[in-house]
Parts: C-alpha cells; sequence; structure tokens
C-alpha cells in the first residue's frame, strides 16, 4: 500500500493535511487495476477535525477495496471558502495523480461527516463554484462522482447546526447573502453527483430534518439518493463501535454499524454495476 501524507496551503495562510492511503496492485489478480476512491472529510463544527470521522473511515473503505484519502482542512478561525478551496486542491491532486495511486478519476467520492458533510456537500454541489472559480478552479473539474454523508450539516436556515455555520462564516454569520450562499438545499441541481447519506433519528445537535431537506431538494432535482435513517443514536457516532466511541465507550450505537457496508454496496453499484463487495 502507498501512504502518504502531504500539506494543502489555505489561502490565509493556514495549513491542511491531506493523506493518502493507496492500494497496491498485484501481478497475480489484476496487474493494472484502478479502484474507485473516496475522499475524506472529518466533523468537528469548523472548529475541528475529529480523529474518530477521520482514519478510521478510511481503513473501513481500503477493507472494501478502495482508495481512501482524508482531508484535515482549516477550521476557525480560518473561515469560508478556505476549507472549500483545500478541498478542491485535495480532489484536483487525486484525479492528476490517478494512474500513480490507481484510481479511477471517473469514481471518486467524497464523504463528510457534520461540518464535514457540509463542506463536502459544498463541494459536490454548485454552492461554491463561483468562489472557486475566483480562486483559480473549474468547478466541474473537482466535482465528485458521487457525495456520501454521515449526519451532514446541510441548511443555514433555522434548523441549521448554528456552531458549524457561525465558525464557517465568521464576521458574515448573519449576512443573509452568506447564509443563502451556504445553505445546501437550495443548491441541488443536475450537476449534484449521486447521493449516500445516513442520519439517526435521535440527532440532538445536527437535526435529522438537514438530511430530510437535502433527499427532497435531490428527488426535485432528479439527483440519485439513497438515505438511511436509523432509530437510535445521537450525534457524532463515527462507526458507531468501539473502535470510534468517545473515550472508548461513548458512541457504540449496533443499528448504526451497518452503514459502511451499506457505503461499500452504495459505491460499486454505482460506479462497477457489480453487487455487495465482500467485506
Amino acid at each position: 500500500m502507498q501512504y502518504f501524507e502531504e500539506e494543502i496551503e489555505g489561502i490565509d495562510g493556514s495549513r491542511a493535511k491531506f493523506v493518502g492511503y493507496s492500494l497496491d496492485n498485484s501481478e497475480e489478480v489484476v496487474p493494472d487495476r484502478v479502484r474507485p476512491s473516496v475522499l475524506v472529510i472529518p466533523g468537528g463544527g469548523y472548529e475541528m477535525t475529529s480523529d474518530r470521522e477521520a482514519e478510521p473511515i478510511a481503513v473501513q473503505f481500503l477493507a472494501a477495496g478502495y482508495n481512501a484519502f482524508v482531508l484535515r482542512y482549516s477550521c476557525w478561525p480560518s473561515v469560508y471558502p478556505t476549507a472549500l478551496v483545500e478541498a478542491a486542491e485535495a480532489m484536483k491532486r487525486i484525479r492528476e495523480h490517478a494512474d500513480q495511486w490507481h484510481v479511477d478519476p471517473k469514481a471518486i467520492s467524497i464523504m463528510g461527516f457534520s461540518a464535514g458533510g457540509h463542506l463536502a456537500a459544498n463541494l459536490a454541489t454548485t454552492a461554491g463554484d463561483q468562489d472557486l472559480r475566483a480562486h483559480g478552479y473549474d468547478p466541474d473539474a473537482v466535482r465528485p462522482d458521487g457525495l456520501m454523508l454521515g449526519y451532514p450539516v446541510i441548511t443555514s436556515g433555522p434548523l441549521a447546526h448554528r456552531g458549524s455555520i457561525d465558525h464557517l462564516l465568521g464576521d458574515k454569520k448573519e449576512d443573509p447573502e452568506a447564509l443563502e450562499a451556504v445553505s445546501i438545499e437550495k443548491h441541488i441541481d443536475s450537476k449534484t453527483p449521486p447521493v449516500f447519506v445516513w442520519h439517526t433519528m435521535e440527532d440532538g445537535l445536527v437535526p435529522p430534518e438537514n438530511t430530510l431537506m437535502l433527499v427532497e431538494a435531490c428527488k426535485q432535482a432528479g439527483v440519485s439518493v439513497e438515505a438511511h435513517l436509523f432509530p437510535h443514536g445521537g450525534h457524532g457516532l463515527g462507526l458507531g463501535t468501539e473502535e470510534t466511541a468517545w473515550q472508548g465507550t461513548n458512541g457504540i450505537e449496533p443499528c448504526v454499524q451497518i452503514w459502511p457496508r451499506l457505503a461499500a454496496a452504495w459505491i460499486r453499484r454505482t460506479f462497477r454495476g457489480q453487487g455487495e463487495p465482500a467485506v
């Protein structure tokens, strides 16, 4: 396996960390194989990036036979669009190094959790296109081929996770135009790639209505969406196992533990037209 760590310089002088896990090919199997890949975007309220939603998630996709990358993007006091531009740069690097990293350049998904879900959706939809162009990126060239989300922050409206939106916008947190620009459900259109999303109905931090708004917007725009709403569990569950539980105990939720398998199968069907992966 190829493993690397790189820095991405933020537009405000901050530094993001970009980590890659690329599975090696084998002469015994398929020597020139290219794989679907996933760029993982941890959550953390745009204040930090959670360890629990970084490498443990990447390892799950590696086990399913996909390459994985993790972006530890710049957070507060960095504000919009710093993290968005870093995500665009990460996607650009994955596509530019597709041959080296055995990546299928037409099967790259982005998976974000909580505030990281907002960032992932910001890149996958047209919400940030104008800002990306202003910083030298072609939005269509860095848009992922699939959007995968876990308990995402979607709206900046009444049901928003206000802490995430406030840290994202900084001094513009009350600016109606800025709020409109980052309210993802208002920017779903034909350019939005297929969506996989999961949430828990008991999430008291990011209301599940965020995901329901996303689903409805996808339906109206004719965007393929697979959504899983689990009955139990609070916010920030990660894998829902001891591996990602807070301090090893808080956040073990059996009903959500199936989601990595569901996600791996969604990737397989979306990009390969095959059945369930053997995981």
